[in-house]
């Protein structure tokens, strides 16, 4: 059996620790343990479709600052996609707001977001199981994972959307 890689998408042999494409470590995807849940197994099998990702807010590179906070404030959201022909660039956070602007707000706000904004982001593709969300946030650090279609992106999805999954599958019927 093949353990795919739920970074690059490659496939691997069972038991190997990293990814032989990308290096990514892959121990906590080996020898799975049944888990003792409802919201564990659900992870396991459901795919992040099921989360229904929020269609994605998007902004250039060159955006000012302060315009990227308006929006994220108006449309009272954590994170916009920065996009340059189409293809994801970069995400910004209110994580971002927090550690690379603060208490400068000031004098960096009419600088462009790009930046400030998060690089390269790790992306998921809306057919890969919500565990492998779940395992990015957790190796990442990250509150937000942008959904994607080959480089275009389709969706986000946040700690929130999984926390929301969790709570629907411990109240399921026959859980």
């Amino acid at each position: 059996m093949a353990l795919i890689c739920p970074d690059c998408g490659a496939s691997n042999i069972d038991g190997v620790d990293t990814c032989e494409s990308c290096g990514q470590p892959l121990t906590m995807f080996n020898k799975p343990q049944r888990p003792h849940s409802p919201v564990g197994e659900g992870m396991l099998r459901d795919q992040i479709k099921v989360l229904q990702p929020k269609h994605p807010i998007t902004t250039a590179p060159n955006t000012p600052v302060e315009d990227v906070l308006q929006v994220m404030l108006e449309n009272k959201i954590g994170s916009v996609l920065i996009i340059e022909d189409e293809k994801l660039v970069g995400i910004f956070s209110e994580r971002d707001v927090v550690n690379r602007i603060g208490i400068e707000f000031d004098s960096l706000r009419k600088q462009p977001i790009s930046n400030f904004m998060t690089p390269s982001p790790g992306t998921l593709e809306a057919g890969n199981k919500i565990i492998f969300a779940v395992h990015k946030m957790a190796i990442g650090g990250y509150r937000h994972v942008p959904i994607v279609e080959g480089d275009r992106p389709v969706g986000v999805i946040s700690i929130r959307d999984i926390l929301r999954y969790a709570e629907e599958q411990i109240g399921a019927p026959g859980s």
